[in-house]
């Protein structure tokens, strides 16, 4: 099945063609149903998920415990066995295709008559929050600085739910870190979050992001440093957006954190994207599917995934109509005589590997439910520019941010933008950053570049000035 109309990936044509597991999403469905109706805990959290959140109790497992005799019903839909550190005489599948937690078989688990897991993990950003705001006295395996950490929520009528932390871990073995980890995880988490994104030369801050990286590497492995930097990518991002800020304590109020992240989309200087793109590599991401839109509406991204930490990034980039067929990813690009939304906005607010931050976090969630929720809260939603059964997206409205007055006039200097149009965004700024509202069905990981063309045009900041002047 094709993965989406209008998508073209440049790399193998079957590696990025993302299937819809409908069968493989059922099964767990079904697995997920039957266990929440006999935990009446996780049932009473699934509805506060929903109704406090806009989440869906599935978006947030992270594996499910079963019995070893529906195994083959996993293998059937698309499961297979993934080599990692788990308890002795335990099995653990995963769906190399799909978007999905994954499944553990655990010979001492009898099988259930109603097909329900003998455990349900979730995974919250951070595992102390959870249990201090659902108030629950549960002790925790795995000190601070354990890859893995664990705590039994609930137990009931044969059935556990847990939470689980991870640090860049696939694992679900608990050991303990050594005594010197402690101090250097500490260390990691405060050089990126002390990281200066503002120089006079970006290049200079490009130069200080590797440095730091050097740091950083120096002090814990490349998928602790990743899941690290994105913790304060996030925490810069949200910063600087009501949106964010608002879903965010909605989520909080749960102690589920960003657990729910999808993606994190990074927009890029030409001059700075192939650097951008070699940091990723360094933090052990592993190139994805890469979008020229090129003609149709100037942009190109690189997706990226870094398969432990379960990060994914979407990288994009103003492009030439003639650079359709090069790795834009690698090859430095030069300077371009007209700029794209992408360039414009990273001319305007800096680069969202510098100064601006993020351009958005997508996370999942149940779409109407959280469009609707957010209303109540005072944010708005804009159209939604994929509208498909298994992928709806929408972006929050944007806040205006206020535009240096040099960069404006670097950009009027450079023929780049009109006076009229310069004299606008010293008046009014410019549209920065969104919350990204995602639903995902059937288990598909993949995008669509017909409809990222159409908001990327959309949120021009040229058209928007024009059509809503302050």
């Amino acid at each position: 099945m094709s993965a989406l109309p209008g998508s073209r990936a440049t790399q193998d044509a079957g590696a990025f063609d993302w299937p819809l597991c409908y069968e493989a999403e059922g099964l767990l469905n079904r697995y997920a149903d039957a266990f929440l109706n006999l935990n009446s805990f996780a049932a009473r959290l699934a509805q506060r998920m929903s109704n406090e959140t806009g989440t869906e109790f599935f978006e947030w497992i992270d594996h499910l415990v079963i019995s070893p005799q529906h195994g083959d019903d996993l293998r059937q839909v698309g499961f297979v066995e993934e080599s990692v550190d788990a308890p002795k005489g335990t099995t653990v599948l995963w769906h190399p295709r799909a978007m999905m937690p994954r499944v553990l078989l655990r010979n001492e688990e009898a099988a259930s008559p109603t097909g329900a897991p003998a455990e349900v993990a979730i995974r919250p950003e951070v595992l102390a929050d959870f249990l201090a705001r659902q108030d629950l006295d549960a002790p925790i395996d795995g000190a601070f600085g354990a890859r893995l950490r664990r705590a039994l929520v609930s137990e009931e009528n044969g059935t556990k739910l847990s939470a689980v932390e991870r640090l860049g871990h696939r694992g679900f073995v608990v050991q303990e870190s050594t005594p010197e980890f402690v101090p250097r995880v500490l260390r990691a988490r405060e050089l990126w979050q002390t990281r200066k994104r503002d120089f006079a030369d970006d290049a200079c801050g490009v130069k200080h992001a590797f440095d730091r990286l050097e740091a950083v590497l120096a002090l814990v492995d490349r998928d602790a440093a990743c899941e690290l930097f994105f913790a304060e990518e996030r925490r810069y991002w949200e910063a600087r957006n009501r949106a964010a800020r608002i879903q965010k304590r909605r989520q909080d109020q749960l102690g589920l954190g960003w657990g729910n992240h999808d993606h994190h989309t990074f927009r890029s200087s030409r001059e700075h994207f192939a650097g951008l793109n070699e940091f990723l590599l360094r933090l052990g991401f592993q190139k994805r599917e890469r979008y020229y839109a090129g003609a149709e509406a100037g942009w190109g991204a690189q997706i990226s995934e870094q398969p432990v930490a379960g990060i994914v990034v979407f990288a994009d980039v103003d492009l030439m109509p003639d650079e359709t067929q090069i790795d834009f990813s690698t090859q430095r690009l030069p300077a371009a005589p007209k700029l794209g939304t992408v360039g414009l906005w990273c001319a305007l607010h800096g680069d969202s590997f510098l100064q601006a931050g993020m351009h958005h976090l997508e996370a999942r969630f149940n779409f109407t439910l959280l469009r609707d929720q957010l209303v109540r809260e005072g944010v708005n939603t804009m159209k939604p520019f994929s509208d498909f059964e298994f992928l709806r997206q929408a972006f929050t409205e944007g806040e205006r941010w206020p535009v240096r007055p040099a960069r404006v006039q670097a950009a009027l200097d450079q023929g780049l933008i009109t006076q009229a149009q310069a004299d606008g965004f010293l008046r009014d700024g410019a549209i920065g950053s969104h919350l990204e509202n995602l639903q995902r069905k059937g288990g598909f990981k993949g995008f669509n570049q017909k409809s990222v063309s159409v908001i990327i045009s959309a949120t021009d900041p040229r058209k928007i000035q024009e059509a809503h002047p302050m």
